[in-house]
């Protein structure tokens, strides 16, 4: 009985997130009639594929697409890069203050993002950079945010450290340590760590709204917006444009899930 409780919950949990993306895959497919007629109902009758080469050529969707995959893939990884580096650093070398450092990095997820908002934006503008990608690329060359750090700075500590005086025996610097030994071991934590910087930066809304200003910039998140204003009242092609915009984070999941649960569960962060 405990069991089937269990399975009862999960099942109404799943189904309370499936709902919304179910009616808005079943809106893409609808008529214009037919949602205007019963736009609650999550199964089209009369199923159409024309609201998506609407919702694409209505605006110029393959730029905001094209934008949007550049700044994704630049920042996925960089922030794998850069967070693996720091990551090496915090759990493999001890140096004095390292654990004030540590703990200072791991305050900065408690700092809710728009206190530092303003200060960042006055920053950015007075380098000349509103209007341009580097508000969004640059930041993931620091590292990539604090979790991706202390996620992968959890993982490298399983990593046995016979394995880098091995190598240091072999005559194999640092760089080299970390390039040829703990990332070669560290997949499930590299896809983790890539797939939250692939989610973060592609649903990102904040940032390109407040840093771009011309339409042709546009990365999909702003790009919907737009789309919204200009068309409010045509919710089909809004949902075809939304599940484009879908599309490869779901992909990306399904092909990264099992690297994905074994990093959660090899770093310390799955409850063991």
């Amino acid at each position: 009985m405990k069991k089937a409780l269990v399975w009862l919950a999960l099942v109404a949990g799943s189904l309370m997130f499936c709902v919304p993306f179910a009616w808005t895959l079943s809106t893409a497919f609808k008529t214009s009639e037919e949602y205007a007629r019963n736009p609650a109902a999550l199964v089209p009758t009369h199923p159409t594929l024309a609201n998506f080469p609407k919702a694409w050529t209505a605006l110029p969707f393959p730029t905001f697409v094209l934008n949007t995959v550049v700044i994704t893939l630049v920042c996925t990884v960089a922030s794998v890069v850069t967070g693996s580096l720091v990551a090496y650093g915090f759990s493999r070398f001890r140096f004095r203050w390292r654990n004030v450092l540590f703990c200072a990095m791991l305050a900065t997820m408690m700092l809710p993002g728009q206190v530092t908002q303003i200060p960042v934006f006055l920053i950015w503008r007075d380098l000349h950079a509103i209007d341009t990608f580097a508000p969004l690329i640059v930041p993931a060359f620091f590292g990539g945010g604090a979790f991706n750090i202390f996620l992968m700075r959890q993982f490298f500590l399983t990593i046995p450290r016979e394995l880098d005086e091995a190598a240091l025996m072999d005559g194999a610097s640092y760089p080299q340590i970390w390039w040829r030994v703990l990332l070669p071991l560290s997949g499930p934590v590299i896809a983790t760590v890539s797939i939250f910087a692939f989610l973060a930066n592609w649903d990102a809304f904040e940032g390109p709204l407040i840093y771009l200003n011309s339409p042709e910039k546009y990365t999909v998140s702003v790009g919907l917006r737009m789309f919204q204003d200009s068309y409010g009242t045509n919710f089909e092609q809004l949902m075809a444009a939304s599940v484009i915009h879908i599309l490869p984070t779901v992909v990306l999941f399904l092909i990264a899930q099992r690297y994905f649960l074994k990093g959660i569960s090899l770093s310390g962060l799955g409850g063991r």
